[in-house]
């Protein structure tokens, strides 16, 4: 008789380890995964809710944004409004997952299998986490960031120092760079230069703003717009990257602090691609995982119900009609497509060859998911793989609704093909961050007259901003640019839609 894993809720560590171990065991001979080293920490549920404040990084630098984050979950938490995450894991080599310590031992095996073994896959085998993140190097790299802003802070002020990086954190977003072709981050590599920085940079100085006239009047050596824009590498859209390099009064430690801010937003942009994919893949793993040890006689019926449970709230979509309805949620549409796949793969249908002809009938389900996998991001997985059956199962439509159409609210699509083919491509452009995300970049800067910083958005489908968020970020922007600021909303066909004009506030006195 195979051995039971655990009895009852309890656990201590010596059966944490067998957990483990079993969960590998199935992981790599079953499911033929390629993981980084684990590392599992136990955490109480305040720290747990310090993770989830520190936007999952509990080994981040200390912000006053975090504890208002703390302050909130935790009321709602006591109140019985929320609940907690069964587990934080962080892309790292070693792969750390925190679990709580609350949890029960089937919850705790859950977890491993969800976050150690799932997570950890698709972190060292996906193309975008590869491309775009540095695993061995991003625990070294946030100890110094810690450390590095304690040390601001005694040094300049703890004032000096949330304001920077009160903007630097309003700007996150657009300090990314989206495109391949950028060397690969090496966090270990750019600690050591960051010291070598602060050793000359107090001597170095932005050989561009020596051309700047002093006076009001205009040089006659002034740049051409062209070389202007060349030297100052204009246009960009990293606009984080610009103020570093850039912005003509920030002292050395507050280029240090945007650089610092810079890196975590590359470190997590993988993630805002791949929500579906990634939870998809953990759930699916955590799912083939759990059922094969109960199939091993390694948990007993009651631990398979009790996971069963977790699973079914964790992949629970509401109707389009419910008034918990808030989108597709990620775990269930992610779960669902792993499934679909994995029936296409071994049972196809005429419609799935007609649809799938690469992978119909192929009969090696971890292959072809393994390559999924490494190869998709949401937007590309969802527009190469969202099958009509599930559509059908799902009951997904498609609405039309343009305000400057009398005609109202219409249905776009229905259960045809061309129906389908509609639905797949509206689904998977709304995950395309190309397309959800605000398209703005710095196009010049007047340097021979009142330096004002000029960018442009680039609006899609009459998505303007919101006046009151972008006033509220330009006002960050044009206080680390120390002069105005000036937000231009243009069209296709570059027609001034609203322009926004933000000068800089003064810096507070020291107290």
């Amino acid at each position: 008789m195979t051995e039971r894993l655990f009895e009852g809720a309890d656990w201590d560590f010596h059966t944490l380890q067998r957990i483990t171990d079993a969960c590998e065991e199935v992981a790599k001979n079953d499911l033929g995964l390629d993981v980084y080293p684990n590392q599992i920490e136990v955490i109480t549920a305040e720290q747990m809710l310090d993770a989830y404040s520190s936007v999952g990084m509990p080994l981040f630098y200390k912000h006053w944004s975090f504890g208002k984050h703390f302050a909130y979950h935790e009321a709602s938490y006591r109140k019985g409004l929320m609940g907690l995450a069964y587990e934080i894991v962080i892309n790292s080599s070693p792969c750390i997952s925190y679990l709580m310590e609350e949890n029960t031992a089937t919850m705790q095996t859950l977890v491993i299998a969800h976050a150690a073994f799932g997570h950890n896959h698709f972190f060292k085998n996906n193309y975008l986490f590869k491309q775009w993140t540095d695993a061995d190097g991003i625990l070294d790299y946030l100890d110094f960031a810690k450390n590095y802003v304690m040390q601001c802070e005694e040094r300049f002020g703890r004032a000096e120092v949330e304001r920077t990086l009160d903007a630097a954190h309003a700007l996150m977003s657009h300090g990314i760079d989206r495109y391949p072709g950028k060397k690969k981050l090496d966090l270990r590599a750019e600690e050591k230069r960051a010291g070598r920085r602060r050793q000359h940079e107090e001597e170095v100085f932005n050989d561009l703003w020596r051309t700047v006239p002093a006076g009001k009047s205009k040089s006659r050596s002034a740049l051409s717009v062209e070389r202007r824009r060349k030297l100052l590498g204009l246009p960009q859209e990293n606009l984080l990257y610009f103020l570093e390099k850039s912005a003509p009064r920030l002292a050395p430690w507050q280029r240090e602090l945007l650089r610092i801010v810079r890196h975590i937003a590359q470190y997590f942009y993988p993630q805002s691609q791949t929500k579906v994919m990634n939870e998809g893949t953990a759930t699916y793993v955590h799912y083939r995982i759990m059922t094969k040890l109960h199939q091993q006689g390694r948990i007993t019926d009651g631990n398979f119900l009790e996971f069963l449970g977790s699973h079914t709230n964790v992949v629970f979509q509401p109707e389009f009609d419910d008034p918990r309805f808030s989108g597709f949620n990620p775990y269930a549409l992610g779960f669902a497509m792993m499934q679909d796949i994995e029936r296409i793969v071994t049972s196809p249908s005429d419609e799935d060859r007609e649809w799938f002809p690469d992978i119909a009938g192929k009969n090696d389900v971890m292959g072809v998911l393994r390559d999924v996998w490494a190869n998709y991001r949401d937007e590309s997985f969802i527009g190469q793989f969202l099958s009509p059956k599930l559509m059908r199962q799902l009951r997904m439509f498609h609405l039309h609704d343009d305000p400057e159409e009398r005609a109202g609210i219409r249905v776009d699509a229905i259960h045809d093909e061309r129906g389908f083919r509609r639905v797949r491509r509206e689904l998977a452009r709304q995950h395309d961050v190309g397309y959800i995300d605000a398209n703005i970049e710095v196009v010049d800067v007047d340097l021979s007259g009142d330096r004002r910083l000029i960018l442009h958005h680039h609006v899609i489908k009459g998505a303007q901003l919101n006046e009151t968020d972008a006033k509220r970020v330009l006002q960050h922007l044009a206080d680390l640019w120390t002069y105005d600021v000036s937000l231009i909303e243009v069209d296709a066909n570059d027609k001034v839609l609203r322009e926004y004009v933000v000068s800089p506030r003064p810096i507070p006195a020291a107290a």
